[in-house]
């Protein structure tokens, strides 16, 4: 694969994350990707909701367990700069990049494994998780559909971890990362990106290290 960029939360450095708006500046300048989170995943009324926490209280100007409100609840609240929080549709709707869609349930994957059958995006997007058993699940669905590991802690077991959730990709923290682990997975057929890249030393050391690709909270790549 090329060297692969992705928004993580869209540009979260310079946008409200998770909004339409920071999806829009993801793919304005030119990232390969963007990355968003499903986080509970569903509302009360069952609608996929974009954001990271299980709580609104963080991004939004309202409280609250996001599994609590329903989604008129969710939309009356801002998410930054008067934008509104997505449900994934719109996200699918609002840009032509391809999406990396993180999840944390099997709940979740099962939704979300509805919604990409019913809107016909199993080619654009790809599943991300720290939860094995979420990978798996969505592995089962839609065997088609690309699954990509995220780890923050590594061990000896990333590469069957990978293996048997049929994921191509790890997605792994560049804190953690060193070259035994990036050799391990490529020699096995397992691309390595890296989070959070986004200081002119990250990714010196992402390039240093050979990676894949890289999630970065920023539109560019900063001067050295």
């Amino acid at each position: 694969m090329s060297f692969l960029t992705v928004g993580h939360r869209g540009v979260m450095g310079v946008e409200p994350e998770n909004t339409l708006r920071s999806f829009r500046r993801a793919e304005q300048a030119g990232l390969d990707q963007v990355e968003l989170d499903l986080h509970l995943h569903l509302s009360k009324d069952g609608a996929l909701v974009v954001m990271h926490d299980a709580e609104v209280d963080r991004t939004t100007d309202g409280s609250g367990l996001i599994r609590d409100l329903t989604l008129a609840e969710i939309r009356t609240l801002d998410a930054g700069l008067g934008e509104r929080v997505p449900v994934f549709e719109e996200v699918l709707d609002a840009v032509d990049r391809p999406i990396q869609a993180e999840i944390k349930d099997t709940a979740a994957a099962r939704a979300l494994a509805d919604t990409l059958r019913e809107r016909g995006a199993t080619e654009r997007v790809s599943v991300l998780s720290f939860h094995d058993d979420a990978l798996a699940e969505i592995h089962s669905l839609l065997p088609d559909v690309p699954t990509v590991l995220v780890a923050g802690k590594l061990g000896p077991d990333i590469v069957p971890r990978a293996q048997a959730v049929g994921a191509r990709l790890v997605s792994l923290d560049l804190t953690q990362l060193n070259l035994d682990v990036v050799r391990r997975c490529q020699a096995a057929g397992i691309a390595v990106m890296a989070w959070t890249v986004n200081t002119a030393q990250d990714w010196a050391l992402a390039r240093a290290l050979r990676l894949d690709g890289v999630a970065t909270d920023l539109p560019a790549e900063p001067a050295a």
